[in-house]
C-alpha cells in the first residue's frame, strides 16, 4: 500500500513565520474559544499563573443517540487535582480493523489506528522534509453542498454504537453540540439513492455558519430513488412523501477537504508544523484520499489541524475558519491543550516541547476541539519535559508556569482549534 504522501513533522502544526506578525496566536495546538475560561478570570493580569481546566472523572455514558449528553460526559468546572491522563485509551472495534500500514521505523504492536479511514501513516518526517512531523493519509468522502460537490474526512462522533460501525473516534463531550444551536450543520446519510448520491450537508468553508459537527439525519426513500444534492431537495421531497427524515442526536466530526474549486491548502515548503497549510500535497481525487501532517502531543496522541474559530487567524494558520464551533465552548464539548512558547526546543507549534492535551484521544474526556492554552516558563533554564496535565497543573500552582487563555498575546481571550488525532503512538520527544 502506498504510503502517506510525506511525513509531517509535529513543529509544523504548531509553528507559525514571525512574518505573519502574529506568531503567538498561529502557534496554537489547540482549540480555544475566543471566551475566557472558567479558570482564567478575564480580568486576571497576563503575568498571573491560572489553573488549566480539568475534565471531570469520565463516568458511564449513555450510548443511545436519543437520550440526553450525560452531564458526567462533559468537562467539569476547574479541580485542583486534575485526573490522570490515560495513554493506553483503545480505539473501537472498528478503528482495530483500518487497513491502514505504518511507514518505515513504525512498529504495529505500538501503534494504535483510532479512525478506519487511516490509510497510509508515518510518525516522523523519516528525511522526506524538513519540518518536524510526520504524515497520515485518509480516505475521502464525497457529499453535496446546495448542489455544490464536496470531499470531507470523517473523525469523530458523539454516540458510541456509531463510532465503532464506522470506525470513528468515540467522542462523549461532543453531545453537548446539541445544547447550542449553531454550533453544528446538518448531514443528511442515505441507506440507498441514485447513482452519485452523496451524503448532503448544509455549509462550506467560507460561510459564517461553517462548523465541521454536524447532526446525523437519516433519509429512507419510500419509492423509486432520485439524486437529490441539497437539503432543500431532501425536505420537499419529504413534504411530496419520497422520503422518510430520521433525525438522530448523533454529532460527528466531518471537516471539509475540497468544496467546489475551493480547498485545504498545500505546504510546498514543509518547514514549519502550520505554514501554509495542513496537507503535504494536493487530494489524489482518483483514489479519494488526502495526506496531511502529523503532529505529536502527550500523551501518547498524533492529530492533524482542519479548522479554527479564530476566523481572522485561519489564513495565517493555513486551515479554514470556523466561527461557530466557539460556542462548543461553552457547553463543554471541548477539552484544554496547553502548548509551550519557551523552555525545551521541540516539535511543538512554537518551537518548544509538545503540547499536552488533558487525556489522550480516545479517551472519555478527550475532545478533537481544543480550548487553547499558552504556558510559559517563569525560568526558561529551569523547564523540564511535561507530559501530562497533572505535571503542568503542579507546575502552575508553584509558579513555575504561567498559563494563558489562548496564547499571551491573546489573554484572556482564547480560541478553539479542531485537531482530529487519529492514531495513538508513544511520544518520541526527547529534548
Amino acid at each position: 500500500m502506498r504510503h502517506a504522501q510525506r511525513t509531517l513533522s509535529r513543529r509544523h502544526f504548531l509553528g507559525v513565520s514571525a512574518a505573519t506578525g502574529a506568531t503567538f496566536l498561529l502557534a496554537a495546538c489547540g482549540d480555544d474559544d475566543e471566551d475566557t475560561p472558567a479558570t482564567a478570570p478575564a480580568a486576571q493580569a497576563a503575568t498571573e499563573p491560572t489553573n488549566t481546566p480539568q475534565p471531570a472523572e469520565p463516568t458511564e455514558v449513555a450510548d443511545e443517540a436519543t437520550e440526553e449528553p450525560d452531564a458526567t460526559a462533559t468537562v467539569a468546572e476547574p479541580d485542583p487535582t486534575p485526573t490522570e491522563p490515560v495513554a493506553d485509551a483503545t480505539p473501537s472495534a472498528a478503528a482495530e480493523d483500518a487497513t491502514a500500514t505504518p511507514g518505515e521505523g513504525t512498529s504495529d504492536d505500538e501503534v494504535q489506528v483510532l479512525v478506519a479511514d487511516v490509510l497510509d501513516y508515518e510518525l516522523d518526517a523519516n528525511g522526506r522534509w524538513d519540518g518536524p512531523f510526520g504524515s497520515v493519509t485518509l480516505q475521502m468522502h464525497s457529499g453535496h453542498v446546495d448542489d455544490l460537490d464536496v470531499m470531507f474526512i470523517r473523525t469523530d462522533a458523539s454516540d458510541r454504537e456509531f463510532a465503532e460501525q464506522e470506525g470513528l473516534v468515540w467522542v462523549p463531550l461532543m453531545a453537548g453540540a446539541l445544547q447550542a444551536e449553531g454550533s453544528y450543520a446538518h448531514l443528511y446519510l442515505f441507506e440507498s439513492g441514485a447513482e452519485g448520491q452523496g451524503a448532503v450537508l448544509t455549509t462550506t468553508p467560507g460561510q459564517d455558519d461553517y462548523t465541521p459537527a454536524f447532526r446525523v439525519h437519516h433519509v429512507r426513500f419510500s419509492g423509486d430513488p432520485e439524486l437529490l444534492t441539497s437539503e432543500a431537495a431532501i425536505l420537499e421531497a419529504s413534504g411530496n412523501g419520497d422520503v422518510d427524515i430520521e433525525e438522530t442526536d448523533i454529532i460527528v466530526n466531518y471537516p471539509f477537504i475540497r468544496w467546489g474549486d475551493d480547498g485545504l491548502p498545500v505546504d510546498p515548503d514543509l518547514m514549519e508544523p502550520l505554514g501554509p497549510g495542513p496537507l503535504v500535497e494536493e487530494p489524489d481525487m482518483e483514489a479519494m484520499t488526502c495526506t496531511f501532517k502529523l503532529h505529536e502531543c502527550f500523551p501518547g496522541s498524533r492529530y492533524i489541524v482542519t479548522d479554527t474559530s479564530a476566523v481572522p487567524m485561519a489564513p495565517m494558520m493555513g486551515v479554514v475558519g470556523s466561527g461557530a464551533t466557539e460556542a462548543l465552548r461553552d457547553v463543554r464539548a471541548v477539552a484544554p491543550i496547553t502548548i509551550f512558547v519557551n523552555g525545551l526546543a521541540g516539535p511543538g507549534v512554537m518551537g518548544f516541547q509538545p503540547a499536552v492535551f488533558n487525556e489522550s484521544a480516545g479517551h472519555p474526556a478527550w475532545s478533537p476541539f481544543w480550548d487553547h492554552f499558552a504556558a510559559e516558563w517563569a525560568d526558561p533554564d529551569a523547564a523540564v519535559v511535561v507530559r501530562s496535565q497533572r505535571e503542568l497543573d503542579d507546575l502552575v500552582a508553584s509558579g513555575d508556569l504561567i498559563l494563558y487563555n489562548g496564547l499571551p498575546d491573546t489573554h484572556p481571550m482564547g480560541f478553539i482549534v479542531n485537531c482530529p488525532a487519529p492514531i495513538l503512538a508513544p511520544n518520541e520527544y526527547e529534548p
